[in-house]
């Protein structure tokens, strides 16, 4: 409990953050799952709040653990510059230019195959070993991971029993992170943060580690914790606090709402400080 209570004292509510900290952001790189979404769903506040940063000029890029047939769906429908997917194995974008979508594997296809075959050994294990637990719905749109539902389309798992789950991944030598609705397990050294940092600098041309006091990252659970621990100044929505006592690494600022409408909070308060500044 001391532990919980210390790290939760580093998160500060965002209305705090000084204004020109919040005028100097350049983009936001956002998880989506309760982050942007609320209870599972997108509302047209949420959405909106992303498109009005796009329209006040932030380079704005999700960054979740969401399979390829939705990220495909998002980089060409929303108002995004990018989505990078399956917790970093791959960036999309879609290039005006040439009309087109294009992806970027961070592994070969023999790799990704042969990660795919690895899990298949895990699938088995984790619904033979953990009652309750079940294949994401969203699974067969996948092209590296495997996702493991423990609350999005069924009743609530314990929290011993998502540990159960992470553990299987474990020991088979596969990274395993928490969602707030999937334990996402997957083969290679990749993560958010680091195929954001590649993203970034193939896409754009922007070298993150030089300037990554003027991009913010928002989130809300331990899928997230690489790139809380990376950016000075990452924004938790309010709901951030329910994993507190399973990350090592919180977010500086914090929201006072949770889920969609503490993305809004954030997005407005980019926008205002940025207006302010002119």
């Amino acid at each position: 409990m001391l532990r919980s209570v210390a790290m939760k004292e580093t998160m500060t509510p965002l209305a705090q953050c000084p204004r020109e900290t919040l005028a100097a952001i350049e983009g936001v790189l956002t998880d989506i799952d309760e982050t942007v979404s609320t209870r599972s769903r997108l509302t047209g506040e949420a959405y909106g709040a992303m498109e009005a940063l796009k329209k006040a000029g932030f380079r704005v890029i999700p960054v979740t653990g969401r399979p390829a047939g939705w990220c495909d769906l998002i980089a060409r429908f929303w108002p995004v510059d990018a989505v990078v997917g399956e917790n970093g194995a791959f960036w999309m974008w879609h290039d005006e230019g040439a009309r087109k979508l294009r992806t970027r594997f961070v592994q070969s296809d023999a790799e990704r195959a042969e990660g795919r075959r690895r899990l298949e050994t895990v699938r088995a294990e984790v619904l033979r070993e953990v009652p309750g637990a079940a294949i994401a719905s969203d699974q067969p749109y996948r092209a590296a991971d495997l996702a493991i539902d423990f609350c999005e389309d069924v009743p609530p798992l314990s929290h011993d029993d998502i540990l159960r789950i992470v553990g299987i991944f474990e020991r088979h030598g596969a990274n395993a992170k928490v969602s707030s609705i999937h334990v996402n397990g997957w083969f290679g050294d990749f993560d958010k943060l680091t195929t954001s940092r590649r993203m970034m600098d193939e896409l754009f041309g922007i070298d993150l580690e030089k300037t990554r006091e003027r991009y913010i990252f928002s989130g809300d659970s331990p899928n997230d914790e690489p790139m809380f621990g990376f950016f000075p100044n990452a924004v938790g929505v309010a709901n951030v606090r329910d994993f507190a006592e399973d990350m090592d690494h919180l977010p500086r600022w914090v929201t006072t709402a949770r889920s969609g409408d503490g993305f809004v909070e954030l997005a407005r308060a980019l926008i205002e400080a940025r207006q302010d500044a002119r």
